[in-house]
């Protein structure tokens, strides 16, 4: 039995006009977190500028600026943009809001604490670093016991600058104990120190994909997922919404660190570090973090999160051009 054929279906994706239209939305979406970016970073720099202006000054004595230099380095602040981020996604399903007076100040804090272990990482004895971000680090821009001693005075900075935010938010004792805990966790053992030490163990031996993940998830993970718990802890998240995040954060942290691998992938591999691309190829690792990204965003959607800066900026941690 002959018929007429079924009506072809219209496809704008396929179309040049629907393509156009894509491009336009995708566009405009970037223009949208570019500018969500610079604002998260004009409002933390404001802080990060307040806090270091205190470090004061003493005779002859390097130190103060040296802790202003480390602090005003020229970082995306992605921990800070979460804090953020999340506060607002906990804001429209119902918590207390994301531009509250304070919370700059406690996402600050998260920056502080970033700020510092990478004075110590760039140290001679640890990862003997030359240059970051363009510029000589902390220990090359003045000397050793200097940076040293500035990371040392950064961690505790952190601390006050933590409570000054958390007390303008007029926090509960309890909601104050949980943030602080918090970001000086992911700071620790189990987070940035920890995963150091494991890096550093795993100079000049092959290191299994299992292994370089635990490190990572320490190292690089930690902070940005106690970045996403923070911003909802300060928000009014409840204990589940604080879990969806820091899954997020646990995911979009990993997926960070294998991205900045696949950026790194021209330079030539330091001290026989094993990387996410030595054992997967740039394509692979590509995949692996784009796989982690998506997974980020399924977990806020799985519970009921929504946030379309959070889905944004997951996309934007493995797409980014540096």
């Amino acid at each position: 039995m002959t018929g007429s054929p079924p009506p072809r279906r219209r496809s704008n994706r396929c179309s040049p006009i629907g393509r156009a239209i894509s491009r336009s939305r995708t566009s405009t979406a970037n223009h949208a977190l570019e500018a969500y970016l610079r604002d998260a970073r004009a409002r933390v720099d404001a802080a990060l500028e307040q806090w270091g202006a205190r470090a004061g000054t003493w005779w002859r004595d390097p130190l103060p600026e040296a802790i202003r230099y480390s602090l005003l380095s020229a970082g995306k602040r992605l921990r800070a943009t979460l804090v953020f981020a999340s506060a607002e996604a906990v804001a429209a399903s119902g918590g207390d809001g994301g531009k509250r007076p304070g919370l700059a100040e406690v996402a600050a804090a998260v920056e502080v604490v970033h700020a510092y272990s990478l004075v110590h990482d760039d140290l001679p004895c640890m990862d003997n670093d030359d240059l970051r971000r363009g510029r000589p680090t902390t220990h090359r821009a003045f000397d050793v016991r200097t940076a040293t001693v500035a990371g040392y005075h950064m961690v505790a900075l952190g601390a006050r600058v933590l409570d000054a935010g958390m007390a303008a938010l007029a926090l509960d004792m309890s909601c104050r104990r949980a943030i602080a805990l918090e970001l000086f966790r992911a700071a620790g053992g189990g987070g940035m120190i920890g995963g150091q030490a494991l890096d550093l163990r795993a100079e000049g031996r092959r290191v299994p994909p299992a292994e370089l993940e635990g490190v990572h998830r320490r190292k690089t993970g930690a902070l940005i997922a106690a970045a996403c718990v923070i911003g909802g802890l300060a928000a009014g998240a409840p204990a589940a919404t604080c879990e969806a995040l820091r899954a997020y954060g646990a995911d979009v942290g990993l997926a960070f660190q294998i991205y900045d691998d696949v950026l790194d992938a021209t330079a030539p591999s330091e001290r026989g570090k094993t990387t996410f691309v030595t054992l997967l190829g740039v394509g692979g690792a590509r995949a692996e973090a784009e796989r982690l990204a998506a997974r980020a965003v399924d977990r806020l959607r799985q519970a009921a999160l929504v946030s379309p800066t959070l889905a944004e900026l997951a996309h934007y941690i493995v797409t980014r051009p540096n």
